[in-house]
């Protein structure tokens, strides 16, 4: 029996590890905090939870992707969907448009308010399906690779295309409107990365009741079942390597783990830190130190006083300029340019939230000089700046939802700084590596390495989100399985 060993406990690597486990693999995996779960994990103050990551999901009815995916990986998780008839709101020039379900809906609902672009959102709709339906397992229709999908859609902006097919200008702002969810750049995100966005989240939407750690939490029963064992408290500080291969890891404890394969679910540059090996050439590690990351962001966890705020069963998003683009462009004058806010389901059929988020984007570097510093012990300056920022948030949003401000109890807050040093990821961002169409292949990080027996997986191999990252994660494991036995597997499990 084969010994794996996985780097990190976000979803990638707990998915993984179901996956080679159900195939009679030896798994451990190895997490440097008390909790599991990377971005799946979820915090409590007060008797209110916070989801500090994955707020909600697509395709996850009956016969789904993500539905046929979770069946596989046995998660069990209570669900509570979004409002079919509008499960994202655009708040753009002071109007109001909203995301239907479905193809059908998608269209008659945006078309009511532009009658003369039926037509081009019907276009619209068959280039996301085309693009979509060619990728292996965002569809479970085949086990052709990412290859199969029209080239011309991953080298082309997002923007080109929606501005070549909408004629509108202003139905070509809101078709975008939901980007926050992905970070997208003018002229640098791929077409293909918005085509699988909103074919995933339009077949259907939901948020996982009780919080997104319940993924973790069934993940972990899973690995138990099949004999995997998971470590908290292990952070690996390097994988140790001979002239030819991986032999194990080692921990800042001392600990030392042999294995016959490494899998790292870290961000690219720290598994490259950890590696003091020839076999990673220095072109390789200079290239992923210099790929971009997307942008971090600022979070304000509000806990609501009780029976104040009725239920959200939908995404809200707001723009203080004309267009959702370049809202990562912003000075201390103008920020936010654009947020998200978001409700918490705490249980089915919900009437009341208790607690909800505000996500709006913010660099890194504004957070820079307390870098290295611990967290709840970054001073007076960092909370001062950090109430000033929520509180211009909360602000924003008061101006969509009058009586908020009155009918929050209490916020809690976090910047990129904080999402660095709970996940690893460069920068703190939000989405990990960013996808550019101008660097082409070279912004790509493949799953394999020049060590062959250390593998990568995670939000920043295929792309992020829980689609994104167990579509990773079937890709990862076929270098040891083959993709064509794991889609079996999916298909027919």
């Amino acid at each position: 029996m084969k010994k794996v060993v996985i780097v990190g406990s976000g979803l990638g690597g707990l998915s993984c590890g179901v996956v080679l486990a159900k195939n009679g693999y030896d798994v451990m995996v190895l997490e440097q905090d008390a909790q599991v779960g990377g971005c799946l994990q979820c915090f409590t103050r007060k008797g209110a939870k916070f989801e500090t990551g994955m707020h909600f999901i697509g395709s996850a009815s009956e016969g789904q992707t993500l539905q046929r995916l979770l069946h596989y990986l046995e998660v069990e998780v209570k669900l509570s969907q979004l409002n079919p008839a509008g499960y994202e709101v655009i708040s753009l020039n002071g109007k109001k448009y909203s995301f239907a379900s479905g193809k059908e809906g998608f269209i008659d609902r945006l078309a009511s308010s532009f009658p003369s672009q039926r037509d081009n959102l019907e276009r619209l709709w068959e280039i996301i399906e085309h693009v979509a339906s060619a990728s292996s397992l965002h569809s479970l229709k085949h086990t052709e690779t990412d290859a199969a999908i029209d080239t011309q859609y991953q080298l082309r902006s997002i923007n080109d295309v929606v501005e070549e097919t909408i004629t509108d200008p202003i139905l070509q702002k809101v078709v975008v409107g939901n980007l926050p969810l992905y970070a997208a750049e003018r002229d640098k995100t791929p077409f293909s990365t918005y085509a699988f966005v909103m074919d995933f989240y339009n077949q259907s939407a939901y948020r996982v009741v009780g919080g997104s750690d319940n993924i973790a939490k069934s993940l972990l029963r899973t690995l138990s079942k099949y004999g995997a064992r998971v470590f908290t408290h292990k952070k690996v500080v390097r994988i140790d390597c001979d002239a030819t291969r991986a032999t194990g890891v080692t921990c800042m404890d001392g600990s030392y783990y042999d294995a016959d394969i490494v899998i790292s679910d870290t961000h690219p540059a720290r598994t490259v830190e950890m590696v003091d090996s020839p076999l990673l050439r220095p072109v390789y590690r200079k290239r992923i130190g210099r790929l971009p990351n997307t942008i971090g962001g600022f979070s304000v966890y509000l806990r609501f006083k009780e029976n104040k705020v009725p239920y959200m069963n939908y995404n809200f998003y707001s723009y203080n300029q004309e267009t959702p683009w370049n809202c990562e462009n912003y000075t201390p004058q103008d920020w936010p340019k654009g947020y998200l806010y978001m409700h918490f389901c705490d249980e089915e059929n919900q009437q009341y939230a208790r607690s909800g988020v505000i996500l709006s984007y913010m660099r890194m570097t504004d957070v820079e000089q307390w870098k290295g510093t611990e967290v709840g012990k970054r001073g007076a300056d960092y909370e001062e700046f950090k109430r000033h920022h929520a509180l211009r948030l909360i602000q924003n949003v008061a101006k969509e939802f009058p009586g908020l401000r009155e009918s929050v109890d209490e916020y809690y807050t976090s910047t990129p700084l904080t999402y660095y040093d709970y996940t690893g990821t460069e920068g703190g961002s939000m989405y990990g590596i960013a996808k550019d169409i101008n660097l082409g292949p070279m912004a790509r990080v493949h799953h394999r390495t020049r060590i062959p027996n250390l593998l990568l997986t995670g939000q920043n191999i295929n792309s992020h989100g829980i689609l994104g990252v167990l579509v990773g994660t079937m890709v990862t494991c076929g270098e040891l399985l083959t993709s064509e036995e794991i889609f079996n597997q999916v298909v027919n499990g």
